[in-house]
């Protein structure tokens, strides 16, 4: 039997903690009493293990806890639920990260089939940074939202994604809004000569989401924004696997609701099939710190045996004016997102955007193509 190796940090008084430990392996493998199990191989090859338990600081504890592989299965849902399913209920378990069998690994997914060098290579970006802009804000119709996709690909940018909250709205349906906004980005594209990429948000049920990631081939789109959290690890790892010709960024819409460590989660979505993965950058609207951003960018593009890196990008208030500090802190392997601070500039937004992509290619040290 191959087992998982799952991390949790628990809270907790030093005399129950290795009771705490045992239960959460209870718990998270077959979720009652270990007295009524009468199958010596359920006892033996199912049950949850307790690995190795660690005081960190004051009453926080490490608690590593083997779980049978055999439980997951290649569904990413399942895995979640097994990781932390019932835990995640209890508000002193935080889900911290997991190790999987070389085979249940390779059985839920084989990491990015696009990545950061082919996110680059699509727009001809060299070994630069790459940039990214947003539309909003609610409410506008197909044309207003199209005029800013127009915009902001006349200033060069690299890639334009819906804000995640534009759905299948009476205001701007999901087919008229892309036809739109893609027949934008081609006319300013042929006069900038920068191959940018326009990316719709996914919504709804799997069976909608196919349905526009179709209406996106017919339009020559090869780029889409999902919230897995949202639409489901198990649907997006789906559609990750059935449409390797498109580049899936994760946004990290309700991430925040469950207690799994930034990281962790980010690791999980790398493997399942997502090229890029946004997150609140530290010192913006958000609350994430240097080292969770760091451990997010880590997660996304550190060496993984058979998986591409992925490109993170940090995003949630940015300025340009952050540009070089963000390069610094990141490095050139990542996408810089900035929207409303773009979007402030009105009818100076292409100018605003060519300086936004001009300051990235310069202090990234190559000159942006176009």
């Amino acid at each position: 039997m191959s087992w998982i190796d799952a991390t949790y940090h628990v809270r907790s008084t030093a005399a129950a903690i290795e009771g705490r430990a045992q239960a959460l392996a209870v718990e998270q493998s077959i979720e009652m009493p270990v007295a009524a199990v009468r199958d010596a191989w359920i006892r033996d090859e199912v049950l949850g293990r307790v690995i190795a338990v660690e005081p960190l600081a004051g009453d926080l504890y490490r608690v590593r806890i083997g779980l049978a592989a055999a439980t997951v299965g290649a569904d990413a849902g399942q895995l979640l639920n097994m990781l932390y399913g019932n835990s995640s209920l209890h508000d002193d378990v935080t889900l911290e990260d997991f190790t999987l069998p070389p085979e249940t690994e390779a059985a839920l997914g084989h990491g990015p089939r696009i990545g950061l060098a082919d996110l680059r290579r699509r727009v001809d970006a060299g070994r630069r940074a790459l940039t990214c802009s947003a539309l909003k804000p609610q409410g506008l119709p197909p044309a207003g939202l199209a005029e800013l996709a127009g915009a902001f690909a006349q200033g060069g940018i690299d890639y334009i994604k819906d804000d995640h909250g534009l759905a299948e709205q009476a205001y701007s349906p999901f087919a008229a809004r892309i036809a739109a906004c893609a027949a934008a980005v081609r006319s300013a594209a042929g006069i900038s000569g920068h191959a940018t990429r326009y990316a719709p948000s996914l919504s709804g049920s799997l069976d909608a989401a196919r349905t526009q990631l179709n209406l996106m081939r017919e339009e020559g789109l090869d780029t889409a924004v999902v919230a897995p959290m949202i639409l489901g690890v198990s649907n997006v790892q789906l559609l990750a696997r059935d449409y390797p010709d498109i580049a899936f960024l994760a946004h990290p819409s309700l991430a925040g609701a469950a207690r799994i460590a930034p990281y962790c989660l980010a690791k999980l979505l790398r493997l399942i099939g997502m090229d890029g993965l946004i997150f609140p950058n530290h010192g913006g609207r958000f609350g994430y710190s240097e080292q969770t951003c760091l451990g997010i960018a880590d997660a996304a593009r550190a060496p993984w045996a058979g998986h591409a890196p992925a490109v993170p990008i940090p995003a949630g208030g940015m300025s340009v004016e952050r540009v070089p500090e963000m390069l610094d802190f990141y490095g050139d392997d990542v996408m810089l997102l900035i929207g409303g601070n773009l979007l402030a500039e009105g009818a100076r937004l292409s100018a605003a955007t060519a300086a936004f992509v001009e300051t990235v290619a310069r202090y990234s040290g190559t000159k942006a193509d176009g």
